[in-house]
């Protein structure tokens, strides 16, 4: 995966044992709650399968679909029978893969700007930040979130492909007026960097308040952990990290696969996939989150937490 914003690149190595973290939250008081979440449902069969293992054997609370992939008609009928979990929309302007791009959910006459010299979508987030015109990217998401809508996806949030959406000012403030318009929180973390995020984070504190003042989450933090292809380690990361969770409401991300032919035809991330898959299925993990007393939640709930928080205020 290439071009990630606002995401955390990490692996950290924590020092702090599991019972002296528990006495420390404990006495403090603090609350920690986590949304493991599944990106890229939609993307390939494998991908969807393991994403529903996830959802159902292990402890993944919520997932995003990107309509746009082929393999979106078999999620979203998983997501239409299953109303009680937790889906997203995955919002999608870019495409890739080498081999396996795909295009826009809208007409391709009505979003020219979207598109790459082969009418698919473009490659990367650089060349989203570069070509794309914020009118027709409004155009090709409403398109999106319509769609998932027509096949019954029972939406919990919108979020966003490898930070595409997220990647210039007025693409951010689109994206956040979406949320508030379809009343669907947005992933959005509370304070970026501005030495590291510039415009970005400016914008991102502007529209921080709007989305409060509507009732719309804002996550506290946000890690995602690429790394070490091998299961072992690729476990022992998460553990740490979990570890050291702070207070506040967290997402991690994840992207479940199954390495198969079918993802190893299309990326080089299958057997990092395929651990996470493994991990947070892993009775283990699912044990030592539990034991740290942490709470694993879902967006919907994230969201009434927030409508909670404005009802007490007014």
């Amino acid at each position: 995966m290439k071009h990630q914003l606002l995401l955390t690149w990490f692996c950290v190595i924590a020092a702090t044992s599991v019972a002296s973290v528990q006495a420390e939250h404990k006495e403090t008081g603090e609350k920690r709650y986590l949304i493991i979440h599944a990106d890229d449902a939609g993307m390939s069969h494998s991908v969807n399968q393991a994403t529903i293992e996830g959802m159902q054997k292990g402890i993944v609370s919520s997932a995003s679909i990107m309509v746009p992939c082929p393999w979106f008609k078999e999620f979203a009928d998983y997501a239409k029978q299953n109303p009680d979990q937790d889906f997203g929309i995955h919002l999608t302007l870019n495409s890739e893969w080498k081999n396996y791009r795909w295009g826009p959910v809208a007409s391709r006459d009505q979003v020219p700007s979207l598109l790459d010299e082969e009418h698919y979508l473009w490659d990367n987030v650089g060349q989203v930040m570069q070509h794309v015109n914020v009118k027709d990217a409004e155009k090709e998401l409403r398109a999106q979130i319509e769609r998932a809508k027509k096949f019954g996806v029972p939406l919990s949030h919108l979020d966003t492909h490898m930070g595409a959406v997220i990647s210039r000012p007025d693409l951010l403030e689109m994206y956040v007026n979406l949320g508030i318009e379809y009343q669907l929180p947005v992933l959005f973390v509370a304070n970026l960097d501005p030495k590291k995020y510039g415009l970005i984070a400016e914008k991102a504190k502007e529209l921080k308040e709007v989305l409060e003042k509507n009732g719309l989450p804002v996550l506290d933090e946000l890690v995602q952990f690429y790394g070490e292809p091998d299961y072992g380690k690729r476990k022992q990361a998460y553990l740490d990290e979990l570890r050291t969770l702070k207070p506040g409401v967290t997402q991690i991300i994840i992207h479940c696969g199954i390495d198969n032919q079918e993802l190893q035809n299309i990326t080089h991330s299958s057997s990092r996939r395929d651990g996470d898959r493994r991990v947070f299925t892993d009775l283990e993990v699912m044990k030592e989150i539990k034991d740290l007393g942490i709470e694993v939640i879902t967006w919907k709930q994230f969201h009434e937490m927030a409508k909670q928080k404005v009802a007490v205020t007014e």
